[in-house]
């Protein structure tokens, strides 16, 4: 057991010196990449969710309202993630054939609209069954305005 842990220390030590030395060339194009994203992050992404969620657990009492919400913020969040790299293309590289046919910002906007119409016909559908349904009010108590 201990040679096939050996083996494999030697094999991914060798892997990543290989990529290392691939890296090396492109080295002042991807240094700012590799340093930048996870200070953005810290700096900006992560308190500015915990700021978001602090503030959503205060003014939405209602947990599965909470829930729908926050599955909301997380698919938009996800789906602009992926569309950054499609709206903040270059004009200088060259178009890839078949892709710059699209219009990215329209279905960005269509894809989040849909997503939010979704959540809030939910919340609507479970707030009217909330107030008919006598027994599920007492799991909606009403909400100071």
């Amino acid at each position: 057991m201990r040679a096939v842990r050996l083996l494999l220390l030697v094999l991914g030590a060798a892997a990543v010196a290989y990529g290392g030395w691939l890296l090396l060339p492109q080295l002042g194009t991807t240094l700012p990449w590799l340093i930048g994203g996870p200070v953005l992050h810290d700096l900006l992404v992560a308190p500015l969710v915990g700021l978001v969620g602090l503030t959503l657990g205060r003014l939405v009492t209602n947990r599965l309202r909470l829930a729908w919400i926050t599955a909301g913020l997380l698919a938009s969040a996800t789906l602009l993630l992926i569309a950054v790299p499609l709206l903040w293309r270059p004009p200088s590289a060259p178009p890839n054939p078949g892709l710059p046919d699209r219009d990215y910002p329209l279905a960005l906007t269509t894809g989040l609209a849909v997503l939010w119409a979704v959540i809030v016909i939910v919340l609507v559908v479970d707030a009217i069954v909330g107030r008919r349904d006598p027994a599920r009010a007492s799991e909606h108590p009403p909400e100071a305005t």
